[in-house]
């Protein structure tokens, strides 16, 4: 399966890999800890018709339901998951983050969510696969091995400038002791800094967020009076500033809007979508 790639230096960072008829991304650095288990899907492998063709993990964007959870079975037992007993995120943007119980399981997939406007999920429960959703937002993974703890954020343009990622690392802090050195992070597939165009506004809301060396390093202006916007870039600055250590910190390099015969992108395809999926679940 060919694709673009964003940055060459990167190559190592994250892997397109098949099984069963699936496609799914991998990072090689959390591969390494077998006491999880992981993956970002595609477009491809499920069994959804039309404009959600065919691997679509939303339940709410009127694909049908049972070929929802087809591809839930299909995914998770490429990735070694209880599809049953996955828990969903409500992303809505903000920067509201929900501690998982064993009470949780399957909630968002086999049962109703009783929770509202949660963008992060935090773990220390094992078998319970933490799920969040993406078509050019970023996927930020979290995984603490020595608290034996997980984290999964969704982290679009208002999620980075209001550091989503940082605010992930400390509700892990607060719930399980979880220390930001420890972490191993991911930032997974999203839009590139050349295709994320975004107006003034947004733009200010950076400048007034990073400081000028990291402006210069994340917002880029366009002769149409617009910019391009890096939230790789941005979401890097967010986790080292926060203690990540550089070598426990995996960026994709991999564009959703890059790729549309691969990956889902709002920008692309607009409302007339499926949705991709991160997946993270302590063994």
């Amino acid at each position: 399966m060919e694709y673009k790639r964003s940055c060459m230096d990167r190559l190592q960072t994250i892997v397109l890999k098949e099984k069963r008829g699936v496609y799914y991304f991998q990072f090689p650095m959390l591969e390494e800890v077998k006491e999880i288990s992981h993956g970002f899907s595609t477009r491809l492998g499920g069994v959804s018709q039309g404009e959600y063709a065919s691997m679509n993990f939303s339940f709410t964007r009127g694909d049908d339901g049972n070929a929802v959870k087809e591809n839930y079975r299909r995914i998770c037992g490429v990735l070694d998951m209880p599809w049953e007993r996955c828990v969903l995120s409500h992303q809505t943007h903000t920067v509201n983050i929900k501690k998982v119980t064993e009470e949780d399981a399957g909630k968002g997939v086999v049962s109703e969510r009783d929770y509202r406007d949660v963008d992060g999920l935090i773990t220390n429960e094992r078998q319970i696969p933490l799920v969040t959703f993406f078509a050019d937002c970023v996927p930020l993974y979290f995984v603490d091995p020595v608290h034996h703890a997980i984290g999964l954020s969704h982290s679009g343009w208002r999620g980075t400038v209001k550091r989503m990622g940082e605010k992930t690392l400390l509700a892990m802090n607060r719930e399980f002791g979880t220390k930001a050195e420890d972490v191993l992070a991911c930032v997974g597939p999203s839009i590139c800094n050349q295709c994320y165009e975004v107006g003034e506004e947004v733009a200010e809301e950076f400048a007034q967020g990073f400081s000028q060396d990291q402006k210069t390093q994340i917002l880029r202006k366009k002769e149409n009076g617009k910019y391009l916007l890096d939230l790789w870039k941005a979401n890097e600055i967010i986790l080292l500033e926060a203690s990540v250590q550089p070598q426990h910190l995996a960026v994709t390099d991999v564009c959703t809007k890059c790729n549309p015969h691969l990956l889902y992108s709002h920008r692309v395809m607009g409302e007339k979508r499926g949705n991709l999926a991160a997946f993270l679940m302590l063994k």
